[in-house]
C-alpha cells in the first residue's frame, strides 16, 4: 500500500505536539464557525427561494428551452434530422427529431464549430 512518509516526516518537522485540551478549544472554535457559516448559507437559500430567485435562468430572464435535451443539442449544432437512442437500465428507446429552423442560423453555427481547412493545415505544420 502506498504511504506518504515524506509528508508526514515534512509535517512533523514543521509543527510542534499540542495537548488535547488545546485541540478541543480549536476544535469547538472551528465547531462555531462551520455552524455559522452553514446557517447563513442556509438562510441565504431559503431567503432566494421565498423571494422568488429559486430558478436563476429565469430570475435573469434566460429563454425558457423548449423540447428535451437531445433537441436543444441538434438545434444549437445546427442538424435538422437525427436519430436519438436514449437508453435507461436494459430498455432501449429510439426516435427522430426533426428541427425546423431557418438557414441564416445553421451557417452562423456552423461557421463557430468548424475551422476552415487552411487553419487546420497551418496549425499542424508549426
Amino acid at each position: 500500500m502506498f504511504q506518504m512518509q515524506w509528508l508526514r516526516r515534512l509535517v512533523r518537522r514543521h509543527t510542534y505536539p499540542m495537548t488535547p485540551e488545546y485541540a478541543g478549544e480549536w476544535k469547538q472554535k472551528l465547531s462555531y464557525l462551520y455552524m455559522f457559516l452553514a446557517w447563513n448559507a442556509f438562510g441565504i437559500v431559503g431567503y432566494n427561494m421565498a423571494t422568488g430567485k429559486a430558478n436563476w435562468a429565469t430570475f435573469h430572464g434566460l429563454p425558457k428551452e423548449e423540447g428535451t435535451a437531445a433537441q436543444q443539442w441538434t438545434k444549437s449544432l445546427g442538424i435538422k434530422q437525427a436519430t436519438v437512442f436514449k437508453i435507461s437500465g436494459t430498455h432501449v428507446e429510439r426516435y427522430e427529431v426533426n428541427n425546423e429552423f431557418d438557414d441564416v442560423k445553421k451557417v452562423a453555427i456552423k461557421s463557430v464549430i468548424t475551422k476552415p481547412e487552411n487553419t487546420v493545415t497551418q496549425e499542424l505544420t508549426k
